[in-house]
């Protein structure tokens, strides 16, 4: 049998200032994927802090315990996500709050 894959396109162009949060996504079929988190602008020497966060039902959330990084805002970033639970989303957070990023979201998914 074939994997199944599928990439979601999450944002194109938003600014994160300082913090972001992407919509819910259903993730029950996905046994992981990766975040794509590509850097348009941003502010000298500013820092990018994710965190996988996942759900039961969609409406309450806790962190995803193995799914976080803090990268140089820069280029493409990559963050790996596996057994992302029935509901998905990530939050952003610009390390210094005075900073501002402007950023498209993606997320790939594999079976």
């Amino acid at each position: 049998m074939l994997n199944r894959t599928h990439t979601a396109v999450f944002e194109r162009g938003v600014e994160i200032a300082p913090e972001f949060v992407t919509e819910p996504y259903e993730v029950a079929w996905v046994d992981r994927g990766r975040w794509f988190v590509h850097v348009l602008e941003a502010d000298p020497d500013t820092w990018l802090n994710l965190q996988t966060e996942m759900s039961p039902e969609g409406l309450t959330w806790c962190n995803h315990e193995t799914s976080e990084g803090s990268f140089k805002a820069e280029g493409l970033i990559s963050l790996k996500v596996e057994d992302p639970g029935p509901y998905t989303r990530l939050r952003l957070a610009v390390g210094d709050r005075t900073k501002r990023i402007k950023a498209r979201i993606y997320l790939t998914m594999r079976q």
